[in-house]
């Protein structure tokens, strides 16, 4: 008998089945196209049979493909249910969050600790918006986006809010003058994404088209901006609701009067099944409690507000 394939290997044929094409499939695994086209054909090589028929447009599975797909969803269902009950049993609560969130979880799940010390909470941060329970050991995750999973309880927590932040001095406020996008040329801009689309979305939102600097440093995520900011290396366009702390420090500023929600908001997500621990249960309804003391503190900063912008 053939030794079985890794399931890691398995997971990604799922994945392509999803997605029916390597590179959205590359995207949702944090892998590159290459990669996930190598494990689909070794894959094939070791059970003897193609499982994709590469066409024009995509992909397709073929009739012996199609035949594995209900079974191995079936089995990483029962595989992730069986390690769920083992981690509740440890007494311990693991947490996947976007690293752009870490600043707002971190201070908090410490806080809790500190209040409740039988309740365990394992952050890990990842560069991952999402998460996927079939296939990663998680208790519960900080999700930023729109989530659309089955089978998942879902908590909204806050939205994004977007307006330029920057450390004190680096402002020069204008006497008796609300600033205006054009105070910002010569500054260097701070771009949590390469595609810049959270500065434009902010600037056309003011009815300001292009970037009023030319100046730019461009970074993976909004973290690493917004801790550059602090340092007082430049401008970027920051989400309020995850520097609420650094606000009423004065460790940045909010010049501008102007918020624009992206449309986009954070999320805590968790299985339905098995049933939430307690532990998981209290921590859902505190984290809601810091979230909904987040929007009520964060009131005064978001007038006048726009629609999110398309």
């Amino acid at each position: 008998m053939k030794p079985l394939p890794s399931l890691d290997v398995l997971k990604t044929f799922l994945v392509v089945d999803q997605k029916l094409n390597f590179t959205r499939a590359a995207d949702t695994l944090n892998v590159t196209q290459g990669a996930v086209s190598r494990q689909i054909d070794g894959l094939e090589a070791h059970l003897g049979y193609a499982l994709f028929a590469r066409q024009a447009r995509g992909l397709a599975l073929t009739q012996q493909g199609a035949l594995l797909v209900a079974p191995l969803q079936q089995a990483f269902a029962q595989i992730g249910e069986a390690l769920a009950k083992g981690a509740a049993q440890s007494g311990t609560l693991r947490v996947k969050c976007p690293t752009c969130a870490m600043r707002w979880v971190l201070p908090r799940v410490i806080c809790l600790q500190n209040e409740r010390p039988e309740i365990v909470v394992e952050v890990t941060a990842s560069v991952s918006h999402g998460v996927d329970f079939s296939g990663e050991q998680f208790d519960a995750a900080i999700v930023f986006g729109t989530p659309s999973l089955k089978g998942v309880s879902t908590h909204h927590l806050f939205d994004e809010v977007l307006t330029p932040v920057c450390a004190p001095e680096l402002w020069k406020a204008r006497r008796g003058k609300m600033p205006t996008p054009g105070d910002l040329a010569g500054k260097t801009l701070l771009h949590p994404t390469r595609d810049r689309r959270d500065w434009l979305r902010w600037l056309n939102a003011y009815g300001y088209e292009g970037l009023p600097s030319t100046k730019a440093q461009h970074f993976d995520t909004l973290d690493l901006a917004i801790s550059s900011a602090m340092q007082g290396l430049g401008v970027t366009i920051g989400d309020l609701s995850l520097i609420e702390e650094d606000l009423g420090a004065r460790r940045v500023i909010a010049p501008f009067s102007l918020c624009v929600p992206s449309g986009a908001a954070y999320y805590l997500v968790y299985p339905e099944r098995p049933a939430p621990s307690p532990a998981l249960q209290h921590f859902a309804q505190w984290i809601e409690g810091e979230a909904r003391h987040t929007r009520t503190h964060l009131a005064a900063y978001t007038k006048p507000i726009h629609q999110p912008i398309n």
